[in-house]
Order: structure tokens, then sequence, then C-alpha cells
């Protein structure tokens, strides 16, 4: 099942900005090397070990730009590949082929590259309950494709954006005047817009995450920036009121031991701002 934002009018919406971005009035590379009646096939060629993802994302890219494209695919996202895997092929008006084909690449070596990482990171915590999981540190008008990636790679969309869950980090909280201040005034608010929204308050602290529970209302706690020792004793306080999610300064290397304190979530901004991007090319043949 997709996520609520991977909407046919979302999609669509990405791809023709995309073109509009990398074609504009007209590719005339191709245009100009040969007859527009030029038919061709080209191969996506894997270079990389790791998870492919963007697969279903090339068919329609392939299908958006020119419904006559004969689209094969060899491989689906979330599968392991590895160095000379054909993902797919494509055939068709040759200009068309290649008027979509750095489209179809830097949407598949990105996502590839966040759906590997994000595998390799979860299977370190397969051991315990937690689940790795995104943040808003995404590319500006690359969010969708970099989220729909985690998903691939295994791990769990966090809030998509500022308007679909509500997150009381520091500075609101600094702002309001106190946490209790900011969670009272945010149940307040909800009630009367007719908002049903989760809230999510970030602590600093013990003494936070017992204002949090004081005050209650809330859904997830995050645990900010905490060492191993205040992370045990701030999910035995919580106690399984919340589901509780630890973030800041994890790494590749500290993140087990951080999974191993009883949080139910992990973010990890470097899934989608830190990673490298898978090698794939497209070639005819």
């Amino acid at each position: 099942m997709k996520p609520s934002y991977l909407t046919d009018s979302a999609l669509d919406a990405f791809i023709q900005a995309a073109f509009a971005e990398d074609i504009g009035p007209g590719d005339y590379s191709s245009l100009s090397a040969f007859s527009p009646d030029t038919q061709g096939q080209a191969r996506l060629l894997i270079k990389g070990d790791g998870i492919l993802a963007g697969v279903e994302l090339a068919e329609r890219i392939f299908k958006s730009f020119d419904p006559r494209l004969e689209v094969t695919l060899f491989k689906k996202d979330g599968d392991s590949v590895k160095f000379g895997d054909i993902g797919l092929e494509v055939k068709g008006p040759a200009a068309s082929i290649l008027s979509s084909e750095r489209l179809v690449l830097n949407c598949m070596q990105r996502m590839s590259g966040i759906a590997t990482k994000t595998h390799r990171l979860t299977q370190k915590i397969l051991h315990t309950k937690a689940r790795l999981m995104d943040t808003r540190k995404t590319t500006p008008n690359f969010r969708l494709m970099e989220k729909w990636a985690v998903l691939i790679g295994g791990g769990v969309n966090h809030r998509f954006a500022l308007y679909d869950m509500i997150m009381l980090k520091d500075n609101h909280v600094d702002f309001a005047g106190g946490i209790k201040n900011a969670i009272r005034n945010t149940q307040r608010y909800l009630q009367e817009n007719q908002l049903d929204l989760k809230i999510e308050v970030e602590t600093r602290n013990l003494d936070e995450v017992a204002e949090v529970l004081e005050v209650g209302g809330v859904d997830y706690i995050m645990l900010d920036n905490m060492d191993y020792e205040t992370m045990r004793k701030a999910v035995e306080l919580i106690d399984g009121k919340m589901s509780i999610e630890a973030s800041g300064g994890i790494t590749e290397d500290t993140l087990a031991a951080v999974a191993e304190c009883g949080v139910d979530y992990i973010s990890m901004g470097a899934l989608t701002h830190s990673v490298s991007s898978m090698d794939i090319s497209l070639k005819a043949f």
C-alpha cells in the first residue's frame, strides 16, 4: 500500500516540473542529431551493489514523456542488485528515450542510494523493536522521492511536512514559554480549528520528559541528544504511555546502542541528506 503522499497528481506535478527544468523549449541535441522518426532501445545498467529504488517512477517518467515508449522491467523497487544487473529496457522513438533519460537516472540514482543506506542501517537494529525513521531534512522539491526511497529501503516515514503532524521542538517550547504552555496552546488550537493531528514533543532532559508526562495528551515524545543512560531512564519513566523517538547525533556506529535503550523509533537526517547515489546508466544497444 502506497503512502498518502504518493498521489497521481503529486507525481505528475513533479515530473512535469522536472521536464520543464531540464528540457525547457526543447532537447535540441536530440532534435538536431537524427531524424524524429529514428527508433531506438536502451538498457538501464546497474553499476553498484545495493537496493534498487525508483523503478516504478522511471516507468512513469518514460510514459509521461512519450506514451509510445515501451518499458520492460527486469527488477522492481526494493530488489537487491549487483554490478552488471539490468534494471529495465526501453524502446521507441530515440529522441524520447534521450530526452527523458536524465530525469530517470537522477531519480533512480539518488533513490537507490537512499534505499541502500536505509536497508543497511535497518539491518543493524533488527534485534530490537526500534524502527528507523526519516526526517524533513530533504532536498527541496524532491522530498516525495526521498521519503519513498526510505520506505523502499525498509525504513519508516516521519511526518511528510509541517501540515500533517504537530512537532513541538525546542524553539517552539522556548517561544511558548515552556513545555506546558506549548502543549496546552497546541491542544487548544487543534480543538478550535477541528484538526485531528498527532502531537510530538521534543525533550532535552529528564525534567522535560516528566513535564510532558504531567501535562499528557501527547502521542510521541522525542529524546533529543541524550546519552544512553539518560535515554534508558527516560524510557523507564515514560513506561509505554506514549511512543518514543530518539534523535540527534545518532550515527551508524551508535545506532544499535540507541535502539537497545528501548525506544520505538530512531530518526536520522543522514538517510536523506548524506547519501552516495548508486551508479546507474542508460545505454543504447
